[in-house]
């Protein structure tokens, strides 16, 4: 393993698609945008990691999975991956892809929320949203189906490091980040949407705490991708973009200026010098020191899984299942 590489947070501004057709488009401008950085930068660095937003391909726009299924939805891999696995073998360099939303015949009233993980050899890991932001996002997480028996949290053993991948709402759950530290990784991509007021600026920057939170509580690097898309392409919301980098001592080592529009920055990841801090640290090793059967809490179901009744997915499901949860809680 080469001691230094870089990894380049790309941020995007589409008008979001009303028809799956409608795809290539994007996926054209990501695979410019992948070529630009890596050539552009060629003479200072080499770029190794690219990772793009949530919903870079497609946008959750309708009410219902059933809807998003006929209009938008995809099967992952597919054509579109294909040309980022070109690219991938050109460059030799790793891609984490913008989301899909997926249609998978095994699941067939199921819309998923999907990132994949491309390198050289081709697909690496596929990551299916385990928390959608509901109750406005009708993906399923893959949670809700009890046969369903892929990794949740898969990482990938590459040349450049461990890499695992969480989506947008994934990162207010400190307990799937963990998991992902715990499987093995050493960098850790955010691929969101992350809106106003929740984004890169005061008083409300979650954005900029909850990613540097993650990287320091589990010693990883966060190389987090936020969608950069104007009001009137993503409407209702206005996405502040802010894409960064951060080190695993949860230092900012690059962000791009908050506001929207097409932006890259790019950040050096260090991966051995990880592992020997990981291995000299005594002190504020989170992962070593923790004492997992203080948590009972981990053991209860609060959001239960949907009934048979519950596919496909509605706006109105969501709400009752919400509202058992609350029940649960103390």
């Amino acid at each position: 393993m080469s001691r230094t590489c870089y990894a380049a947070a790309c941020q995007t501004d589409f008008p979001y698609p009303t028809r799956r057709e409608e795809i290539s488009d994007r996926t054209t401008r990501m695979c410019e945008i992948i070529e630009q950085t890596i050539t552009g930068y060629e003479p200072f660095f080499d770029v190794r990691l690219l990772a793009f937003p949530e919903f870079a391909h497609a946008v959750p726009i309708h009410d219902s999975a059933r809807k998003l299924r006929e209009r938008l939805a995809v099967p992952v891999p597919n054509e579109h991956t294909q040309r980022y696995e070109r690219l991938a073998r050109e460059y030799g360099c790793y891609i984490q892809t913008g989301t899909f939303l997926e249609a998978d015949p095994d699941y067939p009233d199921a819309v998923f929320n999907t990132t994949v993980l491309v390198g050289p050899t081709g697909v690496l890991t596929k990551y299916r949203k385990v928390n959608p932001w509901i109750p406005w996002e009708v993906h399923a997480s893959p949670q809700d189906f009890a046969d369903y028996d892929a990794p949740l949290f898969p990482v990938a053993e590459t040349e450049i490091g461990r890499i695992g991948v969480a989506i947008c709402y994934d990162w207010l759950f400190p307990e799937s980040i963990r998991q992902i530290a715990f499987n093995g990784a050493e960098i850790i991509v955010r691929v969101s949407a992350y809106m106003d007021p929740w984004g890169a600026t005061n008083p409300m920057d979650w954005w900029t705490l909850v990613n540097r939170t993650r990287a320091l509580e589990n010693t990883t690097y966060v190389v987090a991708a936020n969608q950069g898309a104007r009001m009137r392409h993503y409407p209702p919301f206005s996405w502040p973009g802010g894409s960064m980098i951060v080190d695993f001592d949860g230092r900012i080592l690059a962000q791009a200026d908050p506001g929207p529009g097409e932006k890259v920055v790019v950040a050096p990841v260090d991966v051995v010098t990880l592992r020997r801090e990981r291995e000299r640290r005594r002190g504020h090793d989170m992962r070593a020191h923790l004492r997992s059967d203080a948590h009972p809490y981990l053991q209860q179901e609060y959001l239960p899984r949907p009934g048979n009744e519950d596919h496909p997915l509605e706006i109105s499901t969501l709400e009752k299942r919400i509202r058992d949860a609350k029940k649960r809680l103390v």
